[in-house]
């Protein structure tokens, strides 16, 4: 192995998954920085690193040098010490704070920050409580500093490290020695395999309980995010000999155990659940028949001179449709109102409002996202909040609207009802009163939703409620190619590709991936905001089938921030740039920070000095520590799923071959009626075709439809 070393002066990529880094360093003899490649974890910007490895030439980056053991120490000279304390290692030293206490302390600077910390105030500008936050952070990088040697010692990424010791604290090292499964149960971004190196490489029994036990819960866990409720034995034993490289046997074993102790529950003839699908999916079913065996209370109104006098007081006439479902919606205690893009969803809800206004209802709106709700409330005039806003979700306590505590309502109307899982519709049922109605608006040939369940076509399936399909597309519509080609591609007919300036809806037909990303920089960049006027970050959404490839949304996100967001000012997270004004989406349900998986916002704040970043969700500023950027994503492009329930002005979309495990006709259907005003399709006939024709809706498993249409239901 050949030896060099360094000062690294940029981290330009890390993989949070498996620790590989490429990273740049200044190397006495090179007149250029020199790319360096390998699993290098836990180094600084500033650090002087030994590294011993071999020189290779990569066809597309040149030349590299590929690590396979390194050492890191702290910087000797003063430059190097200024530019290892700026890089946003210690949270209250950024690079202007750093420079004054290394004019200070000069080569000493480190020992004072180690031994005689409270003689930084010596340095100009630093101030008491500026010294008790690099005390408390040079004390913290320590210790998670020695989490990351135990880590990179049993072999593993230690990408995580802020984030155990962020959960475990001093105790970090022993809680993992003792049991390294609960890694898997306690840290966000951290699965069952991860966990299952760390056991592995400490020695422990791959036949033991624990892991086996573990390798289930991660299995249900996996087809959860693919939206099933349940497994079926059959998957469940293919997943834990596949996971956990073990007997047919000692998975039917560990079921037994699991049965027994309750962590699991087997229902009907081939389903394990974990505990909240079972009882939110019971719960459903129970608390939908609960609704539905008392009449309505508007049921005695006179509903028609209501329909006429509402008429006449807003010029309106609404067609037979509309009426059905104004009379289905005061005849029912449930019902759900569901049809395609420009069949009059908004104004039948809208409709139906005013006539329970008319009978002094009190009418309470809500939608899954905060987008949604923006949508509604603007559709409406009226307030209208996200699920767990209306039922006044605390992280501390759950949800503070429940069965003891019931909303104040006589009628609630929930939007985009596709995109609610069953947990969450669980949660909202409990917070309806006995003797309220309940209005489910969606369109039920969207994408289920991004959680376990296809709760909106089950409950339709079931038979069991009112049901009101809105078919016919109002004139206003008509004029619009995206909704004629959305309803054309909804029932496998090939859309109009042909379209002038004055369309909405554009095909640009492109094979080569490469030659579609500089067309989707362009229309971006130029071409779309100069002749439509339109800020390209906020109102152009690039959104594509997957994540990976030339086309996905990593890569796209990375080829858009590039173009679209010069800025010079960016801080780092798990080999992330994040800048300034950068588009972003949050992929977790954050109930502290009150913003939720798929909201988009941008970053309005970044404080090198105090590691925070802050990002504007709509009307609401939050506030993150750079360690905690894993739950936001870029967003310029986004895949289709996370894009439910928002709409853009303009929709650009890839679509290739490549793509043809997700090129499916709900999956192309929902993304062209993401867009509000403009949609352009990229990509190639072969590959619109391909997804037109795949009408397979992929099953999930639930037994929501059956539970519903039980004459009893037994209590769970």
């Amino acid at each position: 192995m050949e030896c060099l070393s360094g000062i690294v002066e940029r981290i330009t990529f890390q993989n949070e998954e498996n620790g590989f880094s490429v990273i740049k360093i200044r190397s006495k003899g090179y007149s250029d920085l020199v790319t360096v490649v390998g699993n290098i974890t836990g180094i600084n910007v500033g650090s002087v690193v030994n590294l011993k490895g071999q020189w290779r030439f990569d066809s597309k980056y040149g030349k590299q040098f590929a690590v396979k053991e390194y050492t890191e120490t702290i910087p000797a000279t003063v430059a190097g010490i200024e530019k290892y304390l700026g890089s946003g290692l210690i949270k209250g030293i950024g690079p202007v704070n750093a420079r004054r206490i290394v004019k200070k302390f000069k080569e000493d600077t480190i020992r004072i920050i180690e031994e005689e910390p409270d003689r930084l105030v010596e340095a100009e500008g630093i101030g008491l409580k500026r010294v008790e936050m690099i005390k408390k952070a040079w004390q913290e990088q320590k210790e998670i500093k020695n989490v990351m040697l135990f880590l990179q010692s049993q072999g593993v990424s230690t990408s995580f490290a802020v984030k155990i010791y962020k959960t475990y604290g001093n105790d970090s090292i022993k809680l993992v020695r003792e049991n390294p499964y609960r890694l898997a149960d306690d840290i966000w971004g951290i699965g069952f395999k991860t966990a299952d190196q760390i056991a592995r490489k400490m020695g422990y029994d791959p036949n033991s309980y624990e892991r086996c036990r573990a390798g289930i819960i991660y299995s249900l866990n996996q087809l959860a995010n693919d939206g099933h409720c349940f497994a079926t034995r059959q998957q469940l034993e293919k997943l834990g000999i596949e996971i956990l490289e073990i007997e047919k046997e000692k998975v039917e074993d560990t079921l037994k155990k699991m049965l027994q102790e309750k962590s699991i529950i087997f229902e009907g003839e081939d389903a394990f659940y974990l505990p909240p699908f079972f009882y939110s999916e019971l719960g459903v079913a129970e608390k939908i028949k609960e609704l539905i065996s008392k009449e309505s209370k508007f049921k005695s109104f006179g509903v028609e001179e209501i329909i006429e006098q509402v008429q006449r007081e807003n010029g309106i006439i609404y067609d037979e449709i509309q009426l059905q479902a104004i009379r289905a919606a005061v005849s029912s205690k449930f019902m759900v109102l569901t049809g395609g893009p420009g069949t009059g969803k908004t104004t039948t809800t809208l409709a139906i409002i005013k006539i329970f206004e008319k009978m002094q209802a009190r009418v309470l709106l809500a939608a899954p996202t905060g987008r949604a709700a923006k949508r509604l409330a603007e559709a409406t005039g009226m307030e209208a909040k996200t699920i767990h806003r209306l039922l006044e979700f605390k992280p501390a306590d759950g949800y503070l609207r429940n069965s003891d505590n019931p909303l104040e309502c006589d009628v609630l109307i929930i939007d985009e009802t596709s995109m609610v899982d069953i947990i969450l519709m669980y949660n909202l049922l409990k917070a309806v009163p006995r003797d309220a109605v309940v209005i489910l608006v969606g369109d039920v040939d969207q994408l289920p939703s991004v959680g376990p369940g296809n709760v909106l076509r089950d409950i339709i399936a079931s038979g069991i409620v009112n049901v009101v399909k809105l078919t016919r597309i109002f004139r206003q519509a008509q004029g619009s190619m995206i909704i004629t080609n959305a309803h054309k591609i909804n029932k496998g007919i090939f859309p109009v590709v042909k379209s002038d300036r004055k369309s909405d809806f554009f095909f640009i037909a492109e094979n080569d991936p490469q030659k579609i990303v500089e067309q989707i920089k362009s229309l971006c960049s130029q071409r779309l905001s100069k002749y439509y006027k339109v800020d390209p970050i906020a109102d152009i959404q690039v959104i594509t089938p997957m994540q990976r490839g030339e086309v996905g949304a990593r890569n796209l996100n990375e080829v858009l921030q590039e173009t679209l967001n010069p800025t010079s000012v960016y801080t780092y997270s798990g080999g992330t740039k994040f800048k300034l004004n950068d588009k972003v989406m949050q992929v977790k349900n954050n109930y502290d920070k009150n913003v939720f998986n798929g909201d988009i916002g941008r970053i309005t704040h970044i404080d090198l000095e105090d590691k925070q970043v802050r990002i504007m969700f709509d009307d609401l500023e939050v506030e993150y520590d750079v360690t905690e950027l894993d739950e936001v994503v870029l967003a310029y492009a986004t895949t289709v799923h996370k894009s439910q329930g928002s709409e853009f002005k303009i929709v650009v979309a890839p679509l290739v071959t490549q793509h043809y495990m997700m090129l499916q006709r709900n999956l192309l259907y929902t993304c062209i009626t993401r867009a509000k005003k403009i949609f352009i399709l990229i990509g190639s006939k072969k590959a619109l075709a391909m997804a037109i024709k795949n009408n397979k809706v992929t099953q999930r498993n639930t037994m929501l439809a059956e539970r519903l249409k039980e004459a009893d239901i037994l209590k769970g």
